[in-house]
Order: C-alpha cells, then sequence, then structure tokens
C-alpha cells in the first residue's frame, strides 16, 4: 500500500515541480514571440458577435499568450519518460516500481493527451500568427472532426484490443453496445470536449480540471490501476503548476492545447476505469465533470433559445460563467465557487464510484 501510494504521489511532485521549473522559458518565448490574439473580439457560436463578451474580456485576449496548456502537458510527458529511462537505465526494485507506462492502463491515455496536445496546438499557433481569414484559428467543424477521429481511434482500440463493448452499471450490471460502442466512444468524447469552453476566466479550467482528474486518481487507485492513478495524478501535478501562474492576473491561458489534451484524455481515463477497471467510471463521468457538463448545457440552452424563441436568451451570455460575470460577479468569485462546485461533484462522483 505504501508503495502504491509512493508510486502515484511521487510523480504528482516531480510533475508539479518540471512544470514550474519550465515555465520561466516558456513565458520567456511566449512574450517574445507575441503569442497572443492581436485582435480583442469573440464571435459567439451562432455566428453573430458576442458584445457582452466583449466588453468584460476586450482587455484581456490582447496581449496576455495563449499556448498555456504546454506547462501542463509537458510537465506530463516529461515526468512519465524521466521516470520511464530511470527504470531502464538503473533498474531496480524501486525505479521499476516507479515507472507507470503500461500497455494495459496508459499507452491509450498518453497516446491521448499527446495528439490533442499537438491539434490544439496548430489551433493556436494558427489564431495567433494565422493570416489571410485564418487568424480564428481552426473552424469548430475541423475541430470537432478531430475530436471525433480521436474518439473513433481509441473506441476501436478499446473495441478491438481491449476486448470491451460494453459500459459499466451499479451492482455488477452492464450494458451491452456492440459495435455502437464505438460512436458511442466518439460522442462522448465531444460532450466532453465541448465543455472545454470552460478556460474563459482566470484560473477557472485548471481548477476545475486538477479537482476532475484527482478524483479519477482516487477511483482508478480503489481500482487497483496503479499506474492509470499515478498518471492521472501526474497530470494534476501539471495543471497545478500551471495554475499557480494562471491564478489572476494571468500569465497565460491554457487555450486549446491544453482543452483538447486534457477534454479528451478524460474521456479515455472514464473508460478505462468502467468495465476495465471492474466499475463504472463512465456513468458517474458526468457528476465528476459537473462543471464542463454545465458549460456545455448552458451553451445548447441559449442556442436553443435564440432559434426558436426569435432570438430572446435565457442567459446574459453563455457559457454559464461568463452569465455570472455579466450580473456583476468578480472573475475571481465565479471562478473558486466553480472550484468549490467542482470539489463538490468530484467528492460525491467518488462516492458513488464506490458504492457496489
Amino acid at each position: 500500500m505504501i508503495e502504491n501510494i509512493i508510486k502515484v504521489f511521487g510523480p504528482s511532485a516531480l510533475s508539479f515541480f518540471i512544470g514550474i521549473a519550465i515555465t520561466p522559458t516558456l513565458t520567456y518565448f511566449l512574450y517574445k514571440y507575441e503569442a497572443w490574439k492581436k485582435k480583442a473580439g469573440k464571435i459567439a457560436t451562432d455566428g453573430r458577435d458576442a458584445p457582452i463578451f466583449n466588453n468584460l474580456h476586450r482587455h484581456k485576449e490582447v496581449g496576455t499568450p495563449r499556448l498555456g496548456g504546454i506547462v501542463i502537458w509537458a510537465s506530463t510527458i516529461v515526468t512519465a519518460l524521466a521516470i520511464w529511462m530511470v527504470a531502464k537505465i538503473v533498474p531496480t526494485a524501486d525505479t521499476i516500481k516507479l515507472d507507470f507506462i503500461s500497455r494495459s492502463q496508459t499507452w491509450i491515455p498518453l497516446a491521448t493527451l499527446m495528439v490533442g496536445a499537438f491539434i490544439g496546438m496548430i489551433d493556436d499557433l494558427i489564431e495567433i500568427y494565422g493570416k489571410n481569414g485564418l487568424s480564428g484559428g481552426l473552424s469548430l467543424k475541423a475541430r470537432l472532426v478531430s475530436v471525433a477521429m480521436i474518439g473513433i481511434l481509441c473506441g476501436a482500440w478499446f473495441y478491438n484490443k481491449l476486448d470491451v463493448s460494453s459500459i459499466g452499471m451499479p451492482f455488477g450490471e452492464e450494458l451491452q453496445l456492440g459495435l455502437l460502442f464505438i460512436p458511442f466512444f466518439m460522442a462522448v468524447m465531444l460532450l466532453i470536449y465541448s465543455g472545454g469552453v470552460i478556460d474563459g476566466l482566470d484560473g477557472l479550467a485548471g481548477g476545475v480540471f486538477a479537482v476532475t482528474f484527482a478524483t479519477y486518481a482516487g477511483i482508478a487507485f480503489v481500482q487497483s490501476q496503479i499506474n492509470l492513478a499515478a498518471f492521472c495524478a501526474t497530470i494534476v501535478g501539471g495543471i497545478l503548476a500551471f495554475l499557480w501562474f494562471n491564478v489572476p492576473p494571468a500569465r497565460f491561458y491554457m487555450s486549446e492545447t491544453g482543452t483538447m489534451a486534457l477534454t479528451t484524455t478524460l474521456t479515455v481515463v472514464a473508460f478505462m476505469t468502467d468495465k476495465l477497471g471492474g466499475g463504472y467510471g463512465l456513468l458517474i463521468l458526468p457528476v465528476v465533470a459537473m462543471p464542463l457538463i454545465l458549460t456545455t448545457v448552458s451553451d445548447i440552452v441559449q442556442l436553443g433559445s435564440k432559434k426558436f424563441r426569435g432570438g430572446k436568451k435565457v442567459f446574459l451570455v453563455a457559457p454559464l460563467h461568463h452569465h455570472f460575470e455579466a450580473l456583476g460577479w468578480p472573475s475571481y468569485k465565479v471562478t473558486m465557487r466553480y472550484w468549490i462546485i467542482a470539489v463538490v461533484f468530484g467528492i460525491i462522483g467518488f462516492c458513488l464510484a464506490l458504492a457496489s
């Protein structure tokens, strides 16, 4: 038990310190090459201007670099590879025990993290430096197609390589999906990815994602998926390093390279803690990721209201966290209350995961 605890928390602490160490260099280059939007302003999902949002954030979008998510995935990857290399170069019982890269538990989430980070970085770079109509980054359709492809590939791996075609239900039951498991996997990934727009206030996304991955680290640990628990905890360490510099006033924003990496990886982790872990980690995903779900639902409700109620809005501005801003809440109050909500639902989700 003590060895497993060290295996989980050791990489998490290492990832935090690596993230803190690489941030000054990253920040230097981000500011040197002006890695921020060159023009303030946002277009809503329905293609119209977003005047309320733009009035709230006009001065924040220009001058603060994007690509801060690099801190998260870089510290995670460096930590994983560093421990793996030490285990290979100095193969003692202790170093081998610390190595959490394994085919059965962490290959898929680690690969998903890297692919999501890469595609997200392309979007960020186009948004920062793109010209001739590309300054808005990849189109929403292109990003959704990219995430859908990741979901299909991951779903196919689960179905063909891991022999998973069902999702866990309470009391040991299973819901058989057969070949539909692959499109279902894709749909879940798209849903969670859509919640990535929570990256809109200083410290908001970082705090929520840290709690979410910490919860799944605990669930994986209870399921004896120690490698997966260590992986999730390592991500938490990287997020905390990012959050150190992202609290108000933010030194940089997580942006797409962070949110796409984290949302796609979170989906994979939820499926890993489902049938493979002898639990129902997917069923509790809407609970553990409640802030992300609320963010997505608020956008859907707003769009539906505009379309079917003659342009009338439910919220002053969507997603939900910006609605609270528009009501006059200071951004730090919105952020901290979201953190509280994330912790509460993380605890509820963890308890549900342990229920039989």
